[in-house]
């Protein structure tokens, strides 16, 4: 059922397959990592605003986390790039009180500014972004 030669095409094609990708990874390594800006208290971080579902404190009860999707940002020492090579893309926002809810709420998926009061990387294993802002105002624009 198969054509003449067939094994000599597979062959070649995976010689060919093997010789062009250690070129395509030589590639892809040679383009130096951009690392993010510095971002300290005071700074405002933009971004795309997203809604995390992660479990309450009681069970049964819904908690939603919200988090900024950014461009790699570099943390003031000790933080530094969170054990990142570029630093932290994805920023959670903690939320006080139900008016931080409430301001947030009418604003995901859309493009939104916080002025950041404090700001430290991920270490506990309910924080699902890489850093996590814990003092923030929403910035108008």
């Amino acid at each position: 059922m198969t054509k003449r030669g067939f094994g000599k095409r597979l062959a070649l094609g995976a010689i060919l397959a093997g010789l062009s990708a250690p070129l395509a990874l030589a590639q892809q390594s040679d383009e130096p990592l951009k690392v993010g800006k510095p971002i300290n208290a005071g700074d405002v971080l933009s971004g795309e605003l997203n809604v995390l579902k992660v479990r309450g404190a009681k069970p049964g009860e819904p908690a939603m986390a919200y988090q900024i999707a950014s461009e790699p940002r570099r943390l003031p020492p000790p933080n530094g790039l969170c054990n990142l090579e570029t630093g932290p893309e994805t920023f959670q926002l903690i939320i006080a009180n139900n008016a931080q809810a409430a301001q947030l709420k009418g604003l995901l998926g859309k493009q939104i500014a916080v002025k950041v009061g404090e700001i430290a990387c991920a270490q506990d294993a309910g924080q699902v972004s890489e850093a996590v802002i814990t003092k923030w105002s929403l910035v108008k624009r």
